[in-house]
């Protein structure tokens, strides 16, 4: 198993794989041209973040992670928001999201402008929390909050 950036011809899976993780996680069905909209511009403006997918030998992606950054004043660094979690079903529990996680810490490590990573997820999802714990983070003292426009 590979782990690389994704590159616009990635666009098609990591729309199903998002796509598909709104619809396990929230039971939401995303628009897929907005959505492929998104997943386009991600890619290709590096200022909004970056994907990585995990690729087998027989190019198959089989699993994907975004990262955006958010500034922080307070340590004049960025914080990456690990995003868009998605490992296909028959490929669970078998280390890739652990490969993609590693990829995030070597290369925020590499960026002295990178002073943390977080991530949110489902309260009920209590496996991904186990995993994420299971890595080394743990339950951020901050609660989320939004207004939608």
């Amino acid at each position: 198993m590979k782990i690389r950036r994704a590159v616009i011809n990635d666009v098609s899976d990591l729309v199903d794989f998002n796509q598909a993780m709104a619809q396990e996680t929230e039971s939401k069905a995303l628009d897929q041209q907005t959505l492929s909209k998104g997943v386009s511009a991600l890619i290709t403006d590096p200022n909004k973040g970056f994907y990585l997918v995990a690729q087998q030998a027989d190019g198959q992606i089989i699993g994907s992670l975004m990262v955006t950054f958010e500034w922080s004043d307070w340590r004049n660094a960025q914080f990456w928001w690990i995003q868009s979690v998605y490992v296909r079903p028959q490929n669970r529990r078998t280390g890739v999201y652990s490969k993609l996680y590693q990829q995030v810490q070597a290369l925020a490590e590499q960026n002295d402008g990178v002073c943390g990573y977080r991530l949110y997820v489902e309260k009920d999802n209590l496996p991904a929390q186990k995993t994420y714990e299971s890595l080394g983070m743990h339950e951020s003292y901050y609660l989320m909050y939004e207004s939608k426009l």
